[in-house]
């Protein structure tokens, strides 16, 4: 366009074809900002839980740390006799020590070594 200022001799098929060509790329553009907004946004991790009170609550906590709120839907925590470390409630075996967890499950526990033993001698 500048040349043909220059020179004073404008041509407008060829104006009309270079703001096609704009106007593809503008829109390419735009589609492309489109599809990288979507791919950064599902890479963002989920925001916090909240509590009431707007404090973030802290993940596998019974109670809100800021108020004391009890956090709802909160599966209970307690610990491995074997290790100590917390497991929920509801398992069988314990992620850290894979001991068993339970009544019966602690029984049958007790029982393996006893049978190990007398294999071995």
């Amino acid at each position: 366009m500048l040349e043909m200022y220059r020179r004073d001799q404008f041509r407008q098929d060829l104006l009309i074809e270079r703001c096609d060509e704009l106007i593809a790329l503008d829109e390419r553009l735009q589609e492309l900002d489109t599809l990288l907004a979507v791919a950064v946004s599902s890479r963002r991790a989920a925001p916090p839980a909240r509590c009431a009170c707007g404090a973030p609550i802290i993940w596998e906590s019974h109670f809100c740390a800021n108020c004391g709120r009890p956090v709802a839907a909160a599966p209970a925590v307690v610990s491995c006799e074997g290790c100590g470390a917390p497991m929920p409630a509801g398992a069988k075996f314990c992620a850290a020590c894979g001991r068993p967890f339970g009544t019966e499950l602690a029984a049958a526990e007790d029982a393996l070594p006893a049978a190990v033993d007398g294999w071995e001698q």
